[in-house]
């Protein structure tokens, strides 16, 4: 594959998706501590219902803006805007809440920590260059990857460098901690790093750029590829368990058809959406397909599972399903289409548009509850978490 594909592919993916950019076991209290709360990316791990979109903490929704610089906490109930704190350039990363903090990264190469009440500064980490990674926050370090080519420790209290890893490429993706080990991808290798010095324990090379951040459970990594494959490889070794072939074909539809979405996997199943108009639920051991579900549009959102349902963005719209059939119990479009992965708390089901609005739909009918407009396009994931002692009043 030639390099300006490649290159064209990553930074589709970084600005369409994620930030990815939440979402391991090792938490920080009672917080989501990375995208998608936990490294399974399901976001229903208890007692937080966390998607790669939306974060929220204590009922605040938090997210970042890419039009007016913002980062924006809005109550969860009724969408009423609480704080916003600017940074100096776009927000696409996803912003990640533990202990009564905000994590979050700019395009303007800062990685901000923010006090989740009052959305006051604490602490921000200059990188050499943007920062769309989604932070994840493990025992007490804050990991994070930067268009710099370095995978970031900081201490979450201070903002102090722990250490640094230096990649081939640029790191877009969100990092997942498990047991000891820092996960991450730069678009061309999946990395493990020792979580307490940056070392690098193993490094996999898929077949085409890697172009989902990286989901890991029960011992085993998950990531897809712009050939359209989801890879499972051994957590401890980076050997590769099982691969399963999406019909996308990357000399056919160079460079949007792309493994985006980053898994979901609940109950011994994996989720995940393709630039093939599928989502797909594969047997998490063997990698067997137990059904799809197609409908209009890529799949470029992370899906979340809760309740026995999958939420997942496509196209216009936002899709649940059955999570162990497929089967639809409902859809809801939006003006010009979800840009983020849903998130879920309170029974509700949190996303981001293109029209610039924040939207909540009920998680069981799929009506709305509340919507909010910024007045700018927001392109980026948000971040939910639930919980009545976690975001503390100053």
């Amino acid at each position: 594959m030639d390099m300006k594909k490649g290159l064209i592919c990553l930074l589709i993916v970084a600005i369409l998706i994620f930030c990815v950019p939440n979402v391991a076991t090792a938490s920080t209290g009672n917080y989501p501590p990375m995208f998608y709360n936990n490294a399974r990316h399901t976001g229903d791990s208890i007692p937080i219902l966390i998607a790669s979109s939306p974060t929220v903490a204590d009922g605040i929704v938090f997210v970042g803006s890419k039009e007016d610089n913002n980062v924006y906490a809005f109550d969860a109930n009724n969408g009423t805007k609480i704080w916003n704190y600017m940074t100096e350039n776009a927000v696409y990363s996803s912003p990640t809440v533990a202990n009564g903090i905000v994590y979050v990264g700019s395009e303007d190469n800062n990685v901000y920590a923010l006090d989740a009440w009052t959305g006051i500064k604490v602490w921000n980490y200059t990188t050499g260059d943007i920062v769309v990674s989604s932070p994840a926050v493990a025992n007490g370090i804050v990991y994070v990857g930067s268009y710099d080519h370095n995978v970031y420790a900081l201490d979450a209290t201070t903002g102090t460098k722990v250490w640094s890893y230096a990649t081939g490429e640029a790191v877009w993706s969100s990092p997942a901690v498990a047991n000891g080990i820092v996960y991450v991808e730069d678009g061309r290798n999946i990395y493990a790093l020792d979580t307490h010095t940056g070392t690098k324990m193993w490094g996999y090379t898929t077949e085409g750029n890697v172009t989902s951040s990286p989901t890991v459970t029960n011992g085993i990594v998950y990531v897809g590829s712009a050939h359209g494959n989801i890879y499972a490889l051994n957590a401890s070794t980076g050997a590769k368990v099982w691969n399963y072939t999406t019909s996308i074909s990357w000399s056919d539809n160079p460079p949007l058809f792309c493994m985006y979405s980053p898994a979901a996997v609940a109950n011994g199943i994996v989720y995940v959406g393709s630039s093939d108009s599928n989502i797909y639920a594969l047997n998490a051991s063997t990698g067997r397909k137990i059904w799809s579900y197609t409908w209009d549009g890529s799949a470029l959102s992370s899906p979340i599972v809760a309740n026995g349902i999958v939420y997942v963005a496509s196209g216009n719209t936002v899709h649940a399903l059955k999570a162990n059939t497929g089967k639809s119990v409902w859809k809801e479009g939006c003006f010009e289409g979800p840009l983020s992965s849903p998130a879920i708390a309170y029974g509700i089901v949190y996303y981001q548009s293109y029209d610039g609005g924040v939207y909540a739909h009920n998680a069981n009918t799929g009506k709305k509850v509340w919507s909010y407009m910024t007045g700018f396009v927001v392109r980026y994931p948000l971040a939910v978490t639930t919980g009545s002692d976690r975001v503390r009043k100053k």
